[in-house]
């Protein structure tokens, strides 16, 4: 939150940069007539420094203004809305530095109109409002715009996974296991491990892991697999060997406090991802696979496997390597989740690369189409006798759009919550690149099947899959309908 010296500055320098622009004077002109330097100016009105009693009456007495009314924090009305904001705590909500914007960059937008402004970020919040979101899920929104910008590679982050392999001596050709990272732990960083107190309360059987900075003590869950061992340990790794502190503290996190907590954690999954699922080998793996004349699902199967990660660590590790090294950017990353015995199925992660691919997280509380082939894994799962996990792929075609994904989704149990099942999925978009990418993408490859998005928004005639009405499109074409008659009525009276 805008603390109390700044936000004053910040309204002397808008208070002056107002009375200078009403009166016709640039900031040279305001300089000659005062005497003050341009540059001392400029950083008034920018809220970086705040004139001294002396210059403020020298101020005053230039643009002939009550001195009491250039120090007073009540605002013109035109100005009141940037009052509101600064006061407010959207502008540190916002991770602008992450963007390359400066908050005083923002500000100078803000008064140049500052009731539409404010008008448009008032929308923005009532929206997010009726729709329920968050501060987590507006962070986690801005975190997946980052990675969208960024095709969801980061070459620092790959740099840093090589520096630490080349380091502590970690062979990255090698599969690498809990038991290599828990030596670099306890003996370069001090961590004490910890598989007994969690199982000591009922209440936190949902966590896999609780790290204690002052004790440097790493609190395991003992149902942990050895995967998901791994990938903890990587991620503590990752906060001790880029020297992150703003850190989150339990896995899966419980709450974010600020946005660089959002951030951090991302970058420690990275991290862990590309140092349990190396670029080199997996390109190399990718490479092969993608050069033969057949699809051989075993062999996707044995890539995965060779890694020491669940399935979704492996997905998500395709999104950095597909878009940077295969130049396969129109993808996108879904995770659902279903309860056993509902009818609904919730879409609690995805990430988008180049374009708005569809689905996205669906706030009407609409029914997800079950052709999907990431609904069906689910199903296809619990109705199976496997333990491990169940996998699909399919050609998605979209009713009323030329687009086409392949897509691949695994589904498996959530081991920490009772009766929950999970899938994930990675799609690509249909074109002749990508065709011209895997050898065996052909006509006739894999199944296709015709999809929606949501049964209430879909035009797909006779489907045996739907779970609700169209009522959505039926209440748009029957306003189209409404719309027609009442055209033809005004043009029959011409």
């Amino acid at each position: 939150m805008i603390i109390e010296d700044e936000y004053i500055r910040l309204i002397f320098g808008l208070k002056l940069k107002q009375i200078r622009t009403d009166k016709n004077l640039s900031l040279f002109g305001l300089a000659k007539l005062t005497g003050l330097s341009k540059s001392y100016l400029n950083e008034i009105e920018k809220g970086k420094k705040y004139p001294k009693t002396d210059k403020v009456a020298i101020l005053a007495e230039s643009l002939e203004v009550p001195y009491d009314h250039l120090v007073s924090l009540k605002l013109d009305k035109n100005l009141a809305p940037i009052g509101e904001i600064l006061q407010s705590k959207i502008l540190k909500e916002i991770p602008l530095d992450l963007f390359g914007i400066k908050e005083n960059n923002l500000i100078d937008i803000v008064a140049n109109a500052p009731a539409k402004v404010n008008a448009f970020i008032s929308t923005i919040i009532k929206i997010s409002q009726n729709y329920n979101l968050t501060r987590e899920s507006f962070f986690l929104a801005s975190l997946r715009s980052y990675q969208e910008a960024h095709n969801n590679y980061f070459d620092d982050i790959e740099e840093s996974v090589e520096k630490f392999a080349k380091s502590y001596q970690i062979d990255l050709s090698k599969r690498i296991t809990s038991t290599d990272l828990e030596e670099v732990l306890v003996e370069e960083f001090n961590y004490i491990i910890d598989t007994k107190e969690l199982a000591k309360h009922k209440n936190l059987t949902d966590l896999r892991n609780v790290y204690i900075p002052k004790k440097k003590t790493l609190l395991l869950s003992n149902e942990i697999t050895e995967a998901q061992k791994t990938f903890i340990y990587a991620k503590e790794i990752a906060y001790n060997f880029l020297k992150i502190k703003d850190r989150l503290y339990t896995f899966p996190w419980i709450k974010f406090e600020s946005f660089d907590q959002v951030l951090n954690n991302f970058i420690a999954s990275y991290f862990a991802g590309a140092l349990i699922i190396p670029k080199k080998s997996l390109v190399d793996q990718l490479k092969d696979l993608f050069s033969q004349t057949d699809f051989q699902p075993l062999r996707l199967h044995k890539i995965v496997k060779s890694y020491n990660c669940s399935d979704e660590t492996f997905y998500q590790r395709l999104t950095n390597i597909l878009p940077k090294v295969f130049n396969i950017k129109n993808l996108f990353f879904l995770r659902f989740t279903h309860k056993e015995g509902s009818n609904s199925y919730r879409l609690s992660k995805e990430l988008h690369i180049t374009q708005q691919q569809a689905p996205h997280a669906n706030r009407n509380q609409e029914h997800y189409c079950r052709r999907w082939v990431s609904l069906k894994t689910i199903h296809d799962f619990q109705q199976s006798s496997q333990e491990k996990s169940s996998s699909g792929i399919q050609i998605s075609s979209y009713e009323n759009s030329p687009n086409e994904y392949l897509v691949l989704s695994a589904a498996n149990k959530d081991p920490f919550k009772k009766d929950i099942y999970r899938s994930i999925s990675i799609g690509m978009l249909l074109s002749p690149h990508l065709k011209r990418k895997l050898q065996f993408l052909k006509e006739d490859t894999f199944e296709k099947q015709l999809v929606g998005v949501t049964c209430e928004s879909c035009s797909v005639k006779d489907c045996s899959d739907r779970v609700a009405e169209p009522w959505r499109l039926q209440r748009k074409e029957r306003y189209k309908e409404i719309e027609s008659t009442v055209k033809g009525i005004i043009e029959s009276y011409k």
